[in-house]
């Protein structure tokens, strides 16, 4: 059965809705993995040695990502069955309630040790939420759209680096406006509140989007009972192929984004500095998501990625080098090209690659599941290159990780097929190999 057109009015609406849902849901979420690298350490975690205390913070930001698998099985089954639209609005929802919690969230002098399990669990909710938000975004876009597929379903994946813009800016005016001392204190949680008012936003906007004409048109068919089993039994191979190809992706951006903090203020360089140097690179990401994604419209998903995947492999090996040097403006060259330029050719693209991977019947299960097993290489890799940094002294053997991981990547896009002009009413129903 061929969906019936979208019209424009509606695209636009539903491409606004999934950028401003993933920027309020990416800044929530960055926003603790921001904390974690820079504040939660010496509040929550303040009776251990430093290091210990940092390696226990991005513990923390771990358990988020673990929980985003969960999130995409649990709003892609109900997302397959009842529509996208209604699991979006929970799951900025829960996002918004669990930031607006950790703000409120008593320290250890207060409550002792209850106080970092409550974090573990509220930074759970939050990978929840972000598991079973992502899929949708990206399904509301590119569902609507029936052409430039790339493009329009990139916005959802730019949200991300908008989202980290936000929550960067937001904790350095927060962070200039006090005294360190008063901003550890209480300061800290002030961005983590205003997720009240970014809640309220999402939701007016949301509200205003229709359901997915490619969902409408197949709903007139007997969903799966069961979504997951439909994605295990029928396109194991097609979702192994995608956590592989997203893998690194998300380590590259977690060593930048989160890693890269720690160690450049270990390195000498001042706190403001490395956030302003950061936010000019998420401000190019958003760019080079949209620009990147757009030429994969014309040229296919996977030559695009390739390159990516490849430069970001051999970027790894400069990043720290020209961090180390302790130069701002080697800083700011480091994290503006590796995330800026060089990421978004790897990332921008796996919106649109991952919704045309599988069939509508199962595709927010399918699409959400491998973006999120992809997606805990964000949470394992700052934890796991902090601690070989700390055994070792030398982020060679980190740049070298990367580089096989990039590596990994780009055997899993030549063994996938390009799907950039398969439409999304076939999409999934056979997936043949390269």
């Amino acid at each position: 059965m061929t969906a019936p057109g979208p019209t424009t009015p509606q695209l636009r609406r539903a491409a606004l809705s999934s950028y401003l849902g993933s920027v309020i849901e990416y800044y929530d979420f960055l926003l603790y993995a921001t904390a974690a690298a820079l504040v939660f350490g010496p509040v929550f975690f303040s009776g251990l040695d430093p290091v210990v205390g940092t390696i226990a913070s991005l513990g923390t930001l771990a358990t988020g990502y673990l929980a985003r698998p969960l999130g995409g099985i649990l709003f892609g089954h109900f997302g397959d069955r009842l529509g996208r639209k209604k699991m979006l609005i929970t799951t900025m929802t829960l996002m918004g309630i669990a930031s607006v919690l950790i703000g409120l969230l008593p320290t250890p002098a207060q409550i002792g040790a209850l106080a970092p399990v409550l974090l573990v669990v509220l930074r759970v909710a939050q990978g929840i939420a972000v598991g079973g938000e992502w899929g949708g975004a990206v399904l509301l876009s590119a569902e609507h759209a029936t052409s430039r597929r790339g493009l329009w379903a990139s916005f959802t994946n730019a949200g991300a680096p908008s989202g980290g813009v936000l929550s960067t800016v937001v904790l350095a005016i927060t962070a200039a406006t006090m005294t360190e001392e008063q901003f550890l204190s209480w300061g800290w949680r002030i961005p983590f509140l205003l997720s009240a008012v970014l809640l309220a936003l999402g939701l007016f906007v949301r509200s205003r989007v229709e359901e997915t004409p490619v969902f409408r048109a197949e709903i007139a068919e007997t969903p799966p009972a069961f979504p997951l089993v439909d994605v295990l039994r029928n396109h194991p191979r097609v979702l192994a192929l995608s956590v592989g190809i997203g893998f690194a992706a998300f380590v590259v951006q977690a060593t930048i984004t989160t890693f890269s903090l720690s160690y450049a203020v270990e390195a000498g360089i001042p706190r403001s500095t490395v956030l302003n140097a950061l936010t000019a690179s998420s401000v190019a990401a958003v760019v080079g998501i949209i620009g990147w994604s757009a030429l994969s419209d014309r040229l296919g998903r996977r030559p695009v990625m390739i390159a990516g995947a490849v430069a970001c492999g051999a970027w790894a090996f400069a990043l720290f080098p020209l961090i180390s040097s302790g130069s701002t403006a080697l800083l700011v060259v480091a994290v503006v090209v590796g995330q800026g330029l060089l990421h978004p050719a790897l990332y921008g693209p796996l919106a649109a690659l991952y919704t045309e991977l599988f069939a509508t019947r199962s595709r927010y299960t399918g699409a959400s599941l491998g973006y999120q097993l992809a997606g805990t290489g964000a949470g394992f890799a700052p934890l796991a290159f902090a601690a070989i940094y700390g055994a070792t002294g030398s982020a060679l053997v980190i740049s070298v990780i990367i580089a096989v991981l990039c590596l990994v990547t780009v055997a899993c896009l030549a063994l996938a097929p390009e799907t950039h002009r398969r439409s999304l009413s076939e999409a999934g129903a056979r997936v043949p190999a390269a």
